[in-house]
């Protein structure tokens, strides 16, 4: 009864267990790379079964690159940052819609173009480091 006293009320999670502090959109970047290769070895390939793991794989990498676009919103990026760069909330909105797309498709443009918005938000990040 006492365990249940004491026990925590809200569960949370981060990024990690321990707020680090690390923070770096090359994250995004190798797992989206990893999307638009596989997107390109599976037009490269007919035979099915080497298809389905393809399929497999590139939709687990899209999905951890969004989660990485989304910690660097919701954890690193801060009002200081969205007041000088404005276009922060949608440029980051873009991406992880062009990540949904690119998780849902076999074409190598939609992994092309979520490296595009990835390579914007890298930009920004890093003139924030500066300053």
């Amino acid at each position: 009864m006492l365990s249940r006293l004491f026990a925590p009320k809200v569960k949370v999670s981060a990024h990690c267990d321990l707020p680090c502090g690390v923070y770096d959109p090359a994250q995004a970047r190798i797992e989206a790379e990893s999307v638009k290769a596989v997107q390109e070895k599976f037009q490269a390939n007919e035979d099915p079964h080497f298809r389905a793991r393809a399929t497999v794989i590139k939709e687990q990498r899209a999905e951890l690159a969004k989660h990485h676009i989304s910690v660097l919103w919701s954890d690193y990026f801060k009002p200081p940052h969205f007041a000088a760069f404005p276009e922060l909330h949608v440029l980051v909105n873009d991406t992880l819609k062009a990540l949904s797309a690119a998780k849902a498709s076999t074409d190598p443009k939609t992994g092309e173009k979520a490296l595009e918005l990835i390579a914007e938000i890298d930009r920004i990040f890093w003139e924030t480091k500066k300053g």
